[in-house]
């Protein structure tokens, strides 16, 4: 018998050990009113819109003519604007909104994450909250969002701002592994039931030109927001529908001031293709940052937010 006891306890001590690892990093869906205590104090609103639940900021003199509409990134959040909105408050009314797919928004109804679908859905949120006129600025996925806004609407953008944009086909040096994660279909799969906080931490560092800027509060927004009910769901749609390049011919046509900001260490999508926004747009700036990566509004925006501040309204003073 107690051969038998010691065999069973043998036998089964590998199995109790994988439990006890999955039950470590086991990280089901959040619904979003748990989350919202957190992420979504005043001036936090929501609206509904399309089926969802849309969360957004709106901030700053209600007198401003042409608001600057911020955009965030593939698996970002409005937060990743908070440096910028700080800085010009002051002096402009600043919007930003958590995209379909990412933070308290959270996914689609239709599982439509096409660029086009997300320029819809930006104009239709301006319209409701009734702004005719705006600047728009995006960084990554929402840089590319923001110039096909311009595209599509042309007469409503005053002044454009890419920041690390999306558009061009690239060629990656380092993807953080949470994007490795999201395109293979088994690890997808696989995601959206179990979540290390490390990968999180490291996807996040991968990104930034210095990692040690990384906080733990700033892993765990990134955490936390990423555990929103269907937001691991939609990120391998996301990346299954995006078609780099398609559309870039366009920006030859555009006819408008724009600022081209980008982190000289940005591995994720290359610096080179600062240039090539440059050669697109006609009468484009760019401006390059040493020592910052793929997100130099979260790395460094009091440096980033002065440069815009004095592309939006040169003959400002300097911020408050």
């Amino acid at each position: 018998m107690k051969r038998r006891t010691r065999w069973l306890i043998v036998a089964l001590t590998p199995v109790a050990l994988v439990l006890l690892a999955l039950a470590a990093v086991w990280a089901p869906d959040e619904p979003v009113e748990v989350l919202a205590g957190r992420w979504a104090q005043p001036p936090s609103r929501f609206i509904a819109l399309g089926g969802m639940r849309v969360h957004f900021r709106d901030e700053g003199p209600r007198d401003d003519s042409i608001p600057i509409v911020l955009l965030h990134g593939t698996a970002s959040s409005l937060q990743t604007w908070d440096g910028w909105e700080r800085a010009l408050r002051a002096d402009h009314r600043v919007i930003r909104m958590d995209l379909p797919g990412f933070g308290l928004t959270g996914p689609s109804p239709d599982n439509d994450y096409s660029i086009e679908a997300y320029v819809r859905f930006t104009l239709k949120l301006l319209d409701a909250l009734g702004v005719r006129r705006f600047s728009v600025a995006g960084n990554s996925l929402g840089g590319e969002i923001a110039w096909h806004v311009v595209v599509a609407a042309p007469e409503r953008v005053s002044q454009l701002v890419l920041v690390d944009a999306a558009g061009y086909p690239t060629s990656s040096t380092s993807v953080p592994i949470g994007f490795r994660m999201a395109r293979t279909p088994w690890m997808s799969w696989v995601m959206t039931r179990i979540l290390p906080r490390a990968i999180v931490r490291s996807s996040v560092r991968n990104v930034y030109g210095d990692p040690d800027r990384v906080t733990d509060s700033l892993v765990d927004r990134y955490y936390e927001l990423t555990l929103r009910a269907g937001n691991r769901a939609s990120l391998p749609m996301r990346f299954a529908q995006s078609r780099p390049g398609a559309d870039t011919l366009l920006l030859r046509d555009l006819r408008l001031p724009t600022l081209v900001l980008w982190g000289d260490r940005d591995r994720l999508i290359p610096p080179e293709n600062a240039a090539r926004f440059g050669r697109d747009i006609p009468g484009s700036r760019v401006i390059m940052y040493r020592d910052l990566g793929h997100v130099p509004q979260e790395e460094d925006p009091v440096r980033t937010a002065a440069d815009v501040r004095a592309f939006l309204s040169p003959g400002l003073s300097s911020p408050k």
